[in-house]
This record gives structure tokens, C-alpha cells and sequence, in this order.
């Protein structure tokens, strides 16, 4: 088992979608019906490449809740591809949101690590988009943080900050667990924090619905299983 110096670590934040939820299951439930409706049809490794660019752009500028960013992107796959989604298409992305399954380690590894650990959330969501995700994780969040709160989507710095500012705990003694080296490996490392990164195996080709960055984290593992068993040490 890979040896990782807990002890120093008095909360573990985590990235909610990608690293707890499978986003992109949720992702594929509605825009592969989408495509389907207007004829389209391309490898899903590149549906995922376009939805991680489209998101990116859409959450760029002036801050607009990640609902609307959710829209614009099923708008932005309609003007790539040449078709006009309907405002019922649009909404159904972010409708889905609360429909979307944790890994299926997910819950039981946060209970595990909750009797050892504070936990918060920092996700790139808004708050009643998360409220129903919570209902789906199970356990009880010492802090949850979101792009709504902050005003500001990962890898931004307004967020971290804020984060920080809320646990109220020196960023050498947290812990960001996530999936995306991009939105939160780089960022969190850059004010401090230590970071997992959770790289799940995927099924799909290519880096999945994030943008490909290059970083190093502290410790890497494939899922939270792991993550729960290094962390309270069992062999």
C-alpha cells in the first residue's frame, strides 16, 4: 500500500463531479439523445473533449450561474454541429444534474473517511444544483463551496480563496481530493494545499470532460476506495 503521511491533514475538500459523481454517465444520458434527435453522431471520447471546452468558455467572463453554463454548452454542441437545440433540450442537461449516480465506491469511502476527517465540498456548481447531489452522497459535509458562492469556476483563484477563508484551517493542513488536474490538482497546489488526484480508469478514450493539463500531485489513486484504505491505513 502507498505510503502518505496523513496525520497532517485535519480536512479532505473534495471535487464533487468527475471525482464523487459519475458526470459522465449523467453527461451521455442526455446529450447522446440530443444528437440522436438531430442525426448526429461522433466518438464519445470526442463528445467528452467538446463538452470540457465548451464548459471552459461558457464559465469564462462575467460569472453566470453554472446552470446557465450547463445551457450554453448543449447550445454550443447544436452550433458545432450544425443544429438549433430546443429551450427543453437546453434545460434537460442541468435537469439532469440531480439524477446523476455517485461512483460506486463513492458513498461508503466518505463515510469511512468521515470518522477520521472533516470533509467539505468545492465544486463548480451552484447551490440547489448540489443540494440535490448531497441527497445522493449521504454524508454530511463539515463546508460546502460552490462557483455560486464564490462567483468564480475552478481553476480561478476566487474560489480557493474562499474555500480557505470558510474552513478556516492554515491550507498546509487540507487535502483536495479530485479528478481534474486542470480545475483543481494545479490550483490547489498553488495555494498551499496538498491534492489527490483521483484518476479514475476510464472507459472512454482521451482525458475525458476536462481540459488536459499537465501537474503534480502529491498522491495519485484510481478511485476512493483507495483513497479510504491509505488514509486510514489499512492494509
Amino acid at each position: 500500500m502507498t505510503r502518505f503521511d496523513f496525520s497532517r491533514y485535519k480536512i479532505l475538500t473534495f471535487d464533487c463531479y468527475g471525482t464523487l459523481i459519475d458526470w459522465e454517465s449523467g453527461i451521455f444520458s442526455v446529450l447522446r439523445p440530443i444528437l440522436a434527435a438531430h442525426g448526429k453522431s461522433i466518438p464519445d471520447a470526442q463528445v467528452l473533449e467538446m463538452y470540457g471546452e465548451m464548459e471552459a468558455k461558457a464559465e469564462q467572463g462575467e460569472f453566470r450561474n453554472y446552470r446557465d453554463v450547463l445551457q450554453l454548452v448543449v447550445s454550443g454542441f447544436g452550433k458545432h454541429l450544425g443544429f438549433e437545440p430546443s429551450d427543453e433540450e437546453k434545460r434537460a442537461l442541468p435537469d439532469s444534474l440531480a439524477n446523476w449516480l455517485p461512483f460506486a465506491d463513492t458513498v461508503n469511502a466518505l463515510e469511512r473517511l468521515k470518522s477520521k476527517f472533516k470533509l467539505a465540498i468545492i465544486s463548480n456548481v451552484d447551490d440547489e444544483l448540489f443540494a440535490a447531489t448531497a441527497r445522493r452522497l449521504k454524508v454530511n459535509f463539515d463546508h460546502v463551496i460552490t462557483a455560486q458562492q464564490a462567483r468564480c469556476y475552478k481553476p480561478g483563484a476566487d474560489i480557493f480563496k474562499l474555500a480557505l477563508k470558510t474552513i478556516g484551517i492554515p491550507p498546509q493542513q487540507v487535502l483536495h481530493c479530485a479528478q481534474s488536474v486542470y480545475h483543481d490538482v494545479i490550483p490547489a497546489r498553488s495555494f498551499g494545499m496538498s491534492s489527490v488526484w483521483v484518476n479514475r480508469p476510464s472507459p472512454r478514450a482521451g482525458v475525458g470532460a476536462v481540459i488536459a493539463a499537465s501537474g503534480k500531485s502529491d498522491l495519485e489513486v484510481p478511485n476512493l476506495e483507495t483513497l479510504a484504505k491509505i488514509a486510514l491505513s489499512e492494509n
